[in-house]
């Protein structure tokens, strides 16, 4: 999708000063709308903002397949099976879109993945709760994914322009992983108390943790002032949080279950729902690595990526044979 030789020895210098008018021409290009291309001239910070945020990006699209992928042999059907299957299927290759679209920026796919690996980098906190019963991949798809695609809409108008295009995709797919979990929710709120009594306990569960997904509030994210300035994010993490909640009360209620908070209430003078208090207290534990399953992912990633290494070897070399024998014509 994108090559990683366009930018790979680009990344300049962070001591460098910058030129002011390159600078100037740069804020320019990004206060008209214009996409920021790899081989255009952009500022450090911005660089290694995108590379922080594309990276975790990618992350997290590939530590999400590890809720999920545990559910796989336990689906209660074949129909359940393939729609599963399809999507976790989807999130490899989201992770993969980014990746690629981060390796334009003069990082590397080792880079990234060393720097998940050392707790460097991070990943969206949700996939740091365990997904208990089948509830939970509906939960998951109606509320993570519908989270996911209230951040990831806007992005495909960022202002880096593989970012963007990447995000075209994505977004259709996402798209449909919530519907396929808003499926899943609704014939088990048709089916027996029990399976309705689960659905609300997934719901239970994952409400908060999916609120908490866009990140802490404005007053207290760093990056957002200067990610919205130049275009790479175009709402705050409040305003995303805000049209979540209104977008999702409605289906809550469409499907019988009750959402998790006594505090919950139409604002008329707003137009929009109030909400209770989040603990980011839990937010910021989950962050440093203290979540339910934080280590259990951990190991899993770290596994998969050990035990692949054969497979890299054999692409190495036999890319490394291809290349010998185009010279040697």
């Amino acid at each position: 999708m994108y090559t990683t030789e366009l930018d790979k020895n680009r990344a300049p210098d962070p001591a460098a000063p910058e030129d002011p008018a390159l600078l100037a021409a740069f804020e320019a290009r990004v206060a008209a709308d214009e996409f920021i291309e790899p081989k255009d001239w952009m500022p450090q910070a911005y660089r290694r903002t995108l590379t922080r945020q594309i990276s975790q990006h990618a992350h997290s699209e590939i530590v999400g397949m590890l809720p999920e992928g545990n559910w796989l042999t336990r689906a209660p059907s074949l129909k359940r099976k393939a729609i599963l299957l399809a999507k976790i299927q989807d999130e490899g290759g989201h992770g993969l879109y980014l990746y690629c679209a981060a390796e334009t920026l003069g990082t590397s796919r080792e880079e990234m993945i060393e720097a998940l690996h050392a707790g460097r980098a991070k990943y969206s906190t949700i996939f740091n709760y365990p997904t208990l019963n089948w509830a939970d991949i509906g939960a998951i798809g109606w509320l993570v994914d519908g989270a996911a695609i209230m951040n990831q809409v806007p992005l495909q108008r960022t202002s880096y322009g593989p970012y963007a295009r990447a995000m075209v995709r994505i977004c259709k797919e996402e798209s449909f992983h919530q519907r396929q979990g808003y499926d899943l929710l609704l014939a088990m709120v048709r089916g027996t108390p029990e399976q309705k009594a689960m659905a609300q306990d997934a719901l239970n569960r994952w409400w908060w943790p999916s609120l908490m997904m866009f990140g802490p509030p404005d007053d207290n994210s760093p990056n957002s002032a200067q990610s919205i300035r130049w275009r790479i994010k175009r709402e705050t993490n409040d305003e995303l949080r805000q049209k979540f909640v209104d977008a999702t009360v409605p289906q809550a209620q469409l499907l019988g279950l009750t959402l998790p908070d006594p505090d919950l209430k139409w604002n008329e003078a707003r137009g929009s729902y109030d909400y209770g208090a989040i603990n980011w207290d839990e937010f910021y534990a989950v962050v440093r690595g203290e979540g339910p399953v934080a280590r259990e992912r951990m190991r899993a990633r770290r596994k998969a990526w050990d035990d692949g290494a054969w497979v890299r070897e054999a692409a190495a070399a036999y890319e490394a044979k291809q290349a010998a024998n185009r010279a040697a014509a």
